[in-house]
């Protein structure tokens, strides 16, 4: 019987286990960052260390979940070390964290423009460049 009981436990809670669920974004505080206006198509903040703390922080918060401790992906999402670096890499990144991704109606990541500001966004992405690899 305790058999049946682990089994029906498991049948119900794995999706649970396995789904991402909704979460909640965290606020980033982008103090000590130079307020930005329009979007920018390239990074403002590249190599500047206030925004690679607070991006590293943001990652955590909000990244980290789907794409890994450190930027490296179990497999949920892309491992963000290998975005391209520069200009490139910029463009990419900026168009997935503001809409999203949604492929065959399964939104595979939100959308975050309207939940991070443009400053945080810039943050997270100059934190990834320092861990970028080839």
């Amino acid at each position: 019987m305790a058999a049946v009981i682990t089994a029906l436990f498991i049948g119900v809670s794995a999706p649970e286990a396995i789904a991402h669920g909704d979460v909640v974004p965290q606020a980033v505080d982008t103090t000590g960052l130079k307020p930005l206006a329009d979007w920018l198509e390239s990074n403002p903040y590249r190599k500047d260390k206030t925004a690679i703390r607070i991006g590293d922080s943001a990652f955590n918060q909000n990244c980290a979940r789907c794409h890994g401790l450190g930027a490296v992906s179990g497999g949920i999402a892309p491992d963000l070390r290998y975005l391209p670096l520069g200009d490139e890499g910029d463009e990419v990144f900026l168009q997935r964290i503001r809409k999203g991704a949604v492929r065959d109606g399964r939104v595979y990541m939100p959308p975050f423009e309207g939940t991070l500001s443009q400053e945080a966004m810039w943050a997270i992405r100059t934190w990834l460049e320092t861990v970028h690899e080839d």
